[in-house]
C-alpha cells in the first residue's frame, strides 16, 4: 500500500486524528487490499486464515476516513484516537534499582524503555549470573548497531547442550516482544538457584536469547514513527527505506506473502539474506546447528495471539513432526490461558494466520534442522501494537507459564 500521509512534527510522526479500523475481508484479502491501494493508510495486521473471522486492521488519517467509510465495508472501530493510545503507552520509564544480587527490580516491566536501557538491562542480568552466562553479539545492523543478547547455560558448562534460541523485535513496532523475552531471561536467572523446573531446562539446554534483532527499526519506532515495522536499510534506485527482515530468509524466499515493492511493509529485499540483520541470524543459526543442534527456536511477534508452526511459505506441506508440534502447541496455549484466560490459536502459519514466504521459522526448520521452530504472536488483538504498559507484566506472566509447559515436554 502507498505510504501514509502522516504528519511530522519536530521530526516525529504524529498520528493525531487517526482511527484504527478492523475490516471484514469477506475471505478475499486481495480484492480488499486492491480497493484500499489508492488510499494513504497504514496497514497494521491482516489475518485471512480463519474463514468467516478473517480481518484486516488499518490506521486511517482524518482526511481519508470518509473515503474508507464510503466503501460499504463491514468494519468496526478499534481505536477512536490512535495518537491518544500511543500517548497512553507512557514515556520511557526510569531504570530500576538493583537488588542485593545486582538484578534490576521487577519494576522494569512496569513501563517501556529506551533502547540504551535495554542494552544496560541485558548487561546487568548477565553480570548477576556471571558463572552461567555471557553477553553475545551475532552481527551488526544496517546502521552499525550490535545485534546482541545473552547466552545462558547450566551445570555442564557453556556450549555443552542443544540450543534453545529466542529472538524478539524483528518488527520494530512490536515492543511487547523484547519485554516478554526479557521476562523469560529474568525468570530463568532468578529461578535457577531454587526452582526445579528452571534448573532442569537450563541444565538440559543452552539458551541463546537476542531480545532486539532489529535495533535500527526499534530506535526509529521509539523516536520517529511508532508504527515502523521494517529495518532502516537504504538501497540504490529507490527512495523507499527498509526491508522486512522476516521475509528475507532464504527458505521460501520470493513467494506469496512477501513483496518485491520496496515501499511495501513486507518488502523481502532483492536476494535472500541481503539485510545484514537476517544474514547475521542465518549465520548464527548455522553455527548453532553445526555444534550441538537446535531443539527449539521461537521468533516472538505481536499481536495475533497465535502459535505459528511451519510452514508459512506454503499451505500444502508440513514438517514430518507436525502432529507432535500441534500437540505441544495445544498444551502451551492451554497453559498460557490459565492466568488471564488469554486465548491463543495454534497451527501451521499459512493455515492459521496467512502465507509468509521467507520467514525465520521456516528457515530454522528446513535449513538449520531445528526440531521445533515456532513464531509466537503475543497480545493483543484488542489493543494491537500500541499495547499499554500495564499489559506488559500480564503478557509476560502468561507466556512464562506456557514456556514452563513447553520446556518440560520437549
Amino acid at each position: 500500500m502507498k505510504p501514509s500521509s502522516i504528519l511530522s512534527i519536530c521530526g516525529r510522526i504524529s498520528f493525531d486524528g487517526y482511527k484504527v479500523y478492523r475490516i471484514d475481508t469477506n475471505n478475499d484479502i486481495a480484492s480488499l487490499e486492491s480497493a484500499l491501494e489508492a488510499l494513504p493508510i497504514v496497514q497494521l495486521a491482516r489475518d485471512h486464515g480463519r474463514g468467516e473471522h478473517s480481518a484486516l486492521d488499518i490506521a486511517v488519517p482524518p482526511e481519508h476516513r470518509a473515503a474508507i467509510e464510503s466503501l460499504n465495508l463491514t468494519m468496526t472501530v478499534l481505536s477512536e484516537d490512535l495518537a491518544g493510545d500511543i500517548a497512553a503507552e507512557g514515556l520511557p520509564g526510569d531504570y530500576p534499582v538493583l537488588d542485593g544480587n545486582g538484578i534490576p527490580a521487577i519494576s522494569w516491566f512496569d513501563s517501556y524503555h529506551a533502547y540504551e536501557d535495554h542494552v544496560r538491562y541485558w548487561a546487568d542480568l548477565q553480570a548477576a549470573f556471571a558463572n552461567n552466562s555471557e553477553l553475545i553479539q551475532v552481527g551488526f545492523s544496517f546502521e552499525g548497531r550490535p545485534i546482541q543478547g545473552i547466552h545462558l547455560w547450566g551445570k555442564s558448562g557453556k556450549n555443552s547442550k542443544p540450543a534453545i534460541f529466542f529472538n524478539g523485535n524483528v518488527h520494530a513496532r512490536e515492543w511487547i516482544t523484547s519485554k516478554v523475552v526479557e521476562y523469560l531471561l529474568y525468570q530463568i536467572i532468578t529461578g535457577y538457584p531454587t526452582e526445579t523446573a528452571v534448573r532442569e531446562v537450563l541444565d538440559g539446554y543452552d539458551f541463546y536469547v537476542l531480545p532486539v534483532v532489529n535495533p535500527d527499526g526499534f530506535v526509529y519506532s521509539q523516536t520517529e514513527n511508532r508504527l515502523w515495522r521494517k529495518n532502516r536499510q537504504r538501497r540504490q534506485n529507490t527512495t523507499a527505506i527498509g526491508t522486512d527482515i522476516n521475509r528475507n530468509w532464504s527458505v521460501g524466499f520470493g513467494g506469496d506473502g512477501s513483496s518485491s515493492n520496496p515501499g511495501s511493509e513486507t518488502f523481502r529485499g532483492y536476494q535472500p539474506g541481503d539485510t545484514p540483520e537476517c544474514a547475521a541470524l542465518m549465520d548464527f543459526a548455522q553455527a548453532l546447528s553445526a555444534d550441538k543442534g537446535i531443539k527449539l527456536y521461537i521468533d516472538w511477534h505481536s499481536y495475533a495471539q497465535v502459535i505459528l508452526l511451519s510452514y508459512g511459505y506454503t499451505c500444502d506441506a508440513f514438517p514430518p513432526n507436525i502432529d507432535r508440534q500441534i500437540g505441544l502447541a495445544a498444551g502451551t496455549a492451554a497453559r498460557i490461558a490459565q492466568p488471564y484466560n488469554t486465548t491463543f490459536d495454534y497451527g501451521p502459519g499459512c493455515l492459521v494466520l496467512y502465507q509468509s514466504s521467507g520467514n525465520g521459522r521456516d528457515y530454522m526448520t528446513d535449513a538449520a534442522g531445528t526440531e521445533f521452530a515456532w513464531g509466537v504472536e503475543l497480545r493483543s488483538t484488542s489493543y494491537g501494537f500500541v499495547l499499554p504498559a500495564d499489559q506488559i507484566l500480564p503478557s509476560s506472566i502468561e507466556v512464562w507459564e506456557g514456556m514452563l509447559y513447553l520446556w518440560a515436554n520437549l
